[in-house]
């Protein structure tokens, strides 16, 4: 089976005028059309929504409020599960984490991160899945929530090792083939992860976590496969998948990368149990259009190995400059995990 992870799915105050049409409604077709059948292909498909589903007025940095539009686009380009704990799920308080969770329910679309109270937190953390025979358990967490605290029931999943340990061990009494942490972490602008969270990532695989993926810097930073010779395992490790889709601009900022991670179930001899290896772990690298750019009327990604030839050339290098800082980044820190296809360079 496969699983693919998205880095931040924003909406900045740009990208909402650029969806919104003549009838007043939002349209974000146009933004997933070249990524969809990428998206839809995964078995199960992960990402970071970084925005609130507050309702009107509906604005851009620094507190998020996206179109009830945006749901549903992200839901018909194939995105399976939404990650909710991050620094931006209080920007409308409460009252805007309710609302988000509500318009989630109302598309049927399972998300973590952020709950309504604590009987809610209990049904739905850990999110458990059984696809394909395997089963996986995932987790998230945010180092913090821009100096807001959720009013009581309202609850946010923050970066606390008593709480993360007992999850685990909650998740472990499941006993799912593949424990997944995504984490909201490290520092914004950063294209290497500091100290923090090395050691954190350190700290989770040694409590059981199997794969690791991190978001909140808002750039690339590196991916690493990590191998346990005593158990046999490999363990994958991204520290930062960038920007998704946005209206960021500074260098680094516009584009980020799809993970997608192959496991199989594998079934040794009759007196062990089955157990669930890695097959293989890739990424490709999209880029976020923006209409400044490329005249389009809406922001389009663009898989970074995609024809760009009707592209003006000021995109074209634009999108130059984010393949090759991207690519100069991870050739040279990831470990053991490549980008599934590169441009034909002359």
């Amino acid at each position: 089976m496969t699983l693919l992870f998205a880095g931040d799915l924003m909406q900045h105050k740009a990208q909402i005028d650029a969806a919104r049409t003549d009838s007043g409604t939002y349209d974000y077709t146009p933004c997933f059309a070249r990524v969809k059948r990428q998206i839809e292909a995964a078995d199960l498909a992960i990402g970071n929504l970084e925005v609130t589903l507050g309702g009107r007025p509906y604005t851009g940095y620094p507190a998020f409020s996206a179109p009830d539009e945006y749901l549903t686009a992200i839901r018909d380009a194939g995105f399976d599960v939404l990650l909710t704990a991050n620094n931006h799920c209080l920007d409308r308080g409460s009252p805007g984490l309710v609302r988000t969770l509500n318009k989630l329910d109302s598309l049927h679309i399972p998300s973590l991160g952020t709950y309504r109270d604590s009987l809610d937190r209990a049904h739905r953390h850990p999110l458990l899945f059984t696809l394909k025979g395997i089963r996986i358990a995932l987790l998230n967490y945010t180092y913090g929530t821009n100096g807001l605290r959720p009013r009581s029931p309202a609850l946010v999943n923050y970066i606390d090792r008593k709480q993360m340990q007992q999850d685990i061990h909650t998740a472990q009494a499941w006993r799912p083939d593949v424990l997944i942490a995504c984490i909201h972490w490290g520092q914004e602008y950063q294209s290497l992860p500091n100290h923090a969270q090395r050691e954190l990532a350190d700290w989770l695989f040694k409590q059981g976590v199997d794969h690791i993926i991190g978001s909140h810097p808002h750039v690339l930073q590196p991916m690493e496969l990590h191998t346990d010779t005593l158990r046999g395992s490999q363990h994958v490790l991204a520290y930062s998948l960038g920007n998704f889709i946005s209206n960021m601009s500074a260098r680094g900022t516009d584009g980020g990368a799809l993970l997608t991670l192959t496991l199989e179930k594998v079934q040794p001899m009759r007196t062990l149990r089955p157990s669930t290896r890695t097959v293989s772990c890739t990424y490709d690298l999209v880029w976020s259009g923006r209409p400044s750019l490329t005249g389009k009327q809406n922001f389009e990604l663009y898989p970074v190995t995609s024809p760009i030839d009707s592209l003006p050339p000021i995109a074209r290098n634009k999108l130059k400059i984010f393949t090759e800082d991207a690519r100069q980044l991870l050739n040279r820190h990831n470990k053991g995990i490549y980008e599934r296809n590169k441009i034909n360079e002359k």
